[in-house]
């Protein structure tokens, strides 16, 4: 059985990933174009700006950060770059989790030896992975605590994905859902909420046991909605749809951030692991998905019902001394914002109520999450 080394991060670093959709300016329709944004960009950026598994999605990554500030200059700066390029090209960036009317068999495959293995395996369950996510990297000190914070932090997931929920549309289709790109993850056999772990040996011979049968071809193949990273030292919190602007990103990001040097200090300190049964956690991860930040959520400690709002108000409330140690504080306040309004599933709902027009939602909300001015 092969070893896998944690590489460790003596601080609670915070990188971001991003999945934006490439969409026609004309039509509003999601564009297998992302070879030709990569190739008018800097080449020394290609690591940080990626195709992804289709040819319609762009991801762009942000150096190892100390502090969300960073990150959100990191961010907007590729952003600028990124957009200068679809301007030129007649594109634009997508925000949301899936596009309103595109349809996944007109998307294609980016020419990738690992993604034609990924298609060749799930069939149709990899070629109607037109979805778009953000993944958040936090920096932890060793393998056996970052298993032990995805274990803890599965409690707090739902409430994240209310956050960041924006996906109400499926190929022309209302859903009835906040998130149905969760739903379409989950398809997937290895994503979805992460098996209960205890360790890091535990980890490994998981991961060994699945390679070795034949389960998965590489470590990369589980796509559960948190994951330890070996490579980066860190605990990767994968559960959320894109949200409509940087602003909501990096407060997601700050609260995640805050969820994991919260988690790790609790641990140092010897805290009490209060079971959480994962029936619970699927139960709330399915309000969120369903509802998003309207979710009615049972704090799987006390078992009393509250909204998507009073949960993150609490959260904030307690995280706030850990937002100050980060420098976090003014982004982890905007979550609190955000589960007080509408979430981005419906204002996507909403615009079509008064528009009657699909078109007008991508126009719309492409407009509003530009980071620099529109060209004249």
């Amino acid at each position: 059985m092969s070893k896998l080394t944690f590489n460790s991060n003596q601080l609670p670093t915070v990188g971001i990933e991003i999945e934006l959709g490439l969409v026609d300016e004309q039509t509003m329709e999601l564009s297998n174009s992302v070879a030709t944004v990569l190739a008018e960009l800097p080449p020394e950026q290609e690591q940080l700006l990626k195709p992804e598994l289709m040819q319609s999605c762009l991801e762009i990554n942000t150096g190892v950060c100390k502090t969300i500030a960073d990150a959100e200059v990191d961010l907007r700066e590729k952003l600028a770059l990124v957009e200068s390029v679809t301007d030129q090209l007649g594109l634009r960036l997508w925000w949301g989790a899936t596009h309103p009317f595109s349809r996944w068999s007109d998307q294609q495959v980016t020419p990738d030896d690992r993604y034609q293995m990924l298609v060749n395996l799930l069939q149709e369950m990899a070629r109607r992975l037109v979805t778009f996510g953000l993944h958040v990297h936090v920096g932890v000190d060793s393998g056996d605590k970052a298993v032990m914070i995805c274990d803890r932090i599965m409690r707090h997931l739902p409430t994240l994905l209310a956050l960041s929920s924006s996906s109400p549309f499926w190929e022309g289709r209302d859903t009835g859902l906040h998130s149905h790109r969760s739903k379409i993850m989950e398809g997937l056999p290895t994503a979805g909420l992460p098996t209960l772990m205890r360790n890091w040996s535990e980890y490994v011979w998981l991961v060994n046991h699945m390679v070795d049968t034949g389960f998965i071809n590489t470590i990369r193949e589980l796509w559960w909605d948190v994951r330890p990273h070996h490579n980066f030292g860190t605990v990767e919190v994968r559960v959320c749809d894109m949200p409509g602007n940087l602003d909501d990103v990096l407060a997601i990001a700050a609260l995640s951030q805050c969820l994991v040097k919260a988690l790790s200090d609790d641990i140092d300190h010897g805290a009490y692991q209060h079971d959480c049964h994962p029936m619970m956690v699927r139960q709330n991860k399915w309000r969120a998905c369903r509802f998003g930040t309207e979710a009615q959520l049972v704090d799987s400690y006390t078992y009393r019902v509250e909204s998507v709002a009073q949960v993150t108000h609490e959260l904030r409330d307690r995280l706030l001394p850990i937002a100050n140690q980060l420098h976090c504080a003014e982004y982890l306040d905007r979550c609190v914002e955000i589960a007080a309004g509408p979430s981005w599933a419906r204002r996507q709902t909403e615009i079509l109520r008064t528009t009657g027009n699909p078109r007008e939602v991508v126009r719309q909300l492409t407009q509003q999450s530009r980071i620099s001015p529109p060209p004249s």
